[in-house]
């Protein structure tokens, strides 16, 4: 199957029109992310549920957002990306209204559920048309360094409106806000957005996809339920057991296969995996970053939602400067330095948030925040590139698709760690009860730095095709 339109023929105005639509609805994606953070406590009293199944709340979005990303990315690439973020974008805001009605917790957690069902086919999706309308490596970099600039605006703009909405309506208004920016993307989409389709037609894996769900899940499950069932429990332990079989039989059933789901294969190549590894270890210090200081500031220290929002902006201020700086640096000089330098800002960050928590002094918070984002900024363009550029075009959403598959997985996991650390907490307990957080958000930034310095000299994007 053939693409439907000459993307080369696409003058340069229209292309980055193309990106900014496209990055509209990752901003959709990074704002439901994280405004919705903002408002577990107030969905917890409503509601009458502790920290730990509030978990469930974020997590039953990432997990099915995780898990279908891959299979998005593919079905995009067979009838068309334009007309699945359509879809996408449509079953997204359906989802946000069955959130804002939501009665119950079960409720809640189902319509989350459905939520990250139209989230999988938004940024894998968006990203393929923009690397397919993107074919000028140099300028594919320079694209995806505004990408993950969106991605800090989404940041600043999650916590912070969601502090005005719960300080004005109450938290059903965080999925209700969802509604017009849709119906804004949709149109836009329409105007500019041209179709495309991948050249080469791939089987749907079935098998892989009911087994990666069921590991993501499982996995995401003994991580929440772990810590207040206790980990000798015997259904913790039959979890764990199952987990392991899992994924044994996922790597095997996808070796064996033609058109697998997530090539086993392409972990051999350093480059790939090292781009994975990063997007797991990135996401996993973000999110347990914002949970466990949410919880904090709003809990512990007592400070209304509108003053916490506001108190992230740093990260969000790190994470849009230097995304387009990284995306510069890459598309000159490669992903080496730009993987190093997004590993040591985190790392100097979890120590900031360590001393930041036991003082209470937000000023140490500020600059944790500041040093967490702009390794974010920093990391996000040479690890999309990366895995991007591993695959050829016609396979750009599966490329999309397991690199945004890799960030949930991490947001999945550093939200569930991070519930798992305040579950049997009381408030003034949540400073030490959040320690071990600090060391991992510190540890994943070691992780970037390995892989940075393992990171090829050669993997330029001049030489990506």
């Amino acid at each position: 199957m053939t693409e439907t339109l000459n993307v080369s023929a696409l003058g340069v105005g229209r292309r980055w029109s193309v990106l900014v639509i496209c990055a509209l609805a990752l901003f959709l994606v990074g704002l439901d992310t994280t405004i919705v953070t903002t408002g577990l406590t107030h969905m917890g009293t409503e509601l009458g549920v502790d920290a730990g199944a509030l978990s469930w709340v974020v997590d039953a979005y990432t997990v099915v957002f995780a898990s279908l990303l891959v299979t998005a990315g593919a079905l995009a690439d067979r009838f068309g990306r334009r007309r699945v973020l359509r879809i996408g974008l449509g079953v997204f805001g359906t989802s946000s209204l069955l959130c804002a009605v939501a009665g119950t917790l079960p409720m809640l957690i189902v319509a989350r559920a459905v939520q990250g069902v139209g989230a999988s086919m938004l940024s894998p999706v968006a990203l393929a048309i923009v690397v397919n309308v993107m074919r000028d490596p140099r300028e594919r970099a320079r694209a995806i360094g505004v990408w993950g600039a969106m991605f800090g605006l989404s940041m600043a703009a999650g916590p912070l409106t969601g502090g005005v909405l719960l300080a004005v309506f109450d938290w059903r208004a965080l999925f209700w806000i969802n509604v017009p920016l849709v119906l804004i993307v949709l149109v836009l989409v329409a105007l500019v957005v041209p179709e495309t389709r991948g050249e080469k037609v791939r089987r749907f894996d079935v098998p892989g996809q009911l087994l990666l769900t069921t590991i993501l899940g499982i996995a995401v499950g003994v991580l929440i339920e772990g810590p207040g069932r206790g980990w000798q429990d015997r259904w913790v332990l039959s979890g764990i057991v199952v987990l392991v079989v899992l994924v044994w039989v996922f790597i095997r059933v996808e070796s064996r296969r033609q058109d697998p789901l997530i090539d086993p294969g392409l972990f051999r190549i350093p480059s790939f995996t090292g781009a994975i590894l990063g997007a797991v270890a990135v996401f996993v210090a973000f999110s347990m970053t914002l949970l466990l200081t949410t919880r904090i500031v709003r809990e512990s220290w007592g400070w209304a939602a509108i003053d916490a929002g506001a108190l992230t902006l740093p990260m969000a201020l790190g994470a849009t400067v230097f995304a387009p700086v990284s995306g510069l640096l890459v598309s000159r000089n490669g992903p080496r330095r730009p993987l190093i330098g997004a590993g040591a800002l985190p790392a100097a960050g979890g120590a900031c948030l360590l001393i930041a928590v036991e003082s209470g002094e937000p000023l140490a918070l500020v600059a944790a925040y500041l040093l967490v984002g702009s390794g974010i900024g920093c990391a996000n363009a040479p690890i999309t590139n990366t895995a991007v550029s591993g695959l050829p075009p016609e396979r750009a959403g599966v490329a999309g698709g397991t690199a945004s598959a890799a960030r949930q997985v991490g947001t999945a996991l550093g939200i569930a760690i991070a519930g798992s650390l305040l579950t049997d907490a009381r408030p003034e307990q949540y400073a030490g009860a959040s320690l071990p957080g600090w060391s991992i958000v510190a540890a994943c930034g070691l992780l970037l730095i390995m892989v940075g310095t393992l990171a090829r000299r050669g993997t330029h994007p001049r030489h990506a095709e």
